[in-house]
């Protein structure tokens, strides 16, 4: 659902102009995004995944910090973005192809992940370099 791109780039605005952490800054933005579902607003896969690369100190603006207790979304957005900084034409293929990349042969859905990675890398709002932790 590219629509989770749009609350990744409008929480990353929010957290950058407002002051306010990222946690918060998403939920205004998915709100925002998203009015009239709580069920769309309380998904915790974009979220972890945004939360994940601002951990990091990935999304441009934004310092590094504690901000997400998910290991699996934020391993699976780190593991996205050293394929793009490894390959940056995957930026073209998709969040469906560049999930199987990073999934690696192993079986799971994607739940919108991708789309946020994409969306801020395609803004270049993704730092270039990415260092495990």
């Amino acid at each position: 659902m590219l629509e989770f791109g749009e609350v990744a780039i409008r929480a990353t605005d929010i957290a950058k102009s407002g002051g306010c952490q990222p946690a918060e800054a998403w939920n205004e933005a998915v709100s925002a995004v998203f009015p009239h579902s709580k069920s769309l607003q309380d998904k915790s896969c974009p979220r972890a995944t945004f939360l994940g690369l601002c951990e990091d100190g990935l999304v441009v603006g934004i310092p590094a910090g504690s901000y997400t207790r998910s290991r699996d979304n934020k391993a699976y957005a780190l593991t996205a973005v050293e394929c793009l900084n490894a390959n940056p034409r995957l930026s073209d293929v998709g969040p469906d192809a560049l999930w199987k990349k990073v999934m690696a042969g192993q079986e799971k859905a994607h739940n919108s992940q991708m789309d946020v990675v994409l969306t801020l890398w395609k803004r270049g709002l993704i730092a270039r370099s990415c260092h495990r932790r």
